[in-house]
């Protein structure tokens, strides 16, 4: 099972992000430290949401609370 996933595909996955969320955080992804977490991948103009890397940089924005 691939942890890559384009942002609609990780939207199906995880509901409780929506699109718009998702592109937005993607969209100041160098402000808000999801592209220092390597979370969002490009290929030409594909965006791409590693799963892993993005949940552990949602894990990091609440200090690590469960």
């Amino acid at each position: 099972m691939s942890n890559i996933h384009t942002v609609r595909q990780f939207q199906e996955k995880h509901p409780a992000f929506t699109i718009g969320g998702l592109r937005s955080l993607i969209f100041h992804e160098h402000t808000n430290g999801l592209a220092k977490a390597g979370a969002v991948l490009r290929i030409g103009r594909k965006v791409l949401i590693d799963e892993f890397k993005f949940l552990k940089w949602i894990e990091s924005q609440n200090g690590g609370a469960r």
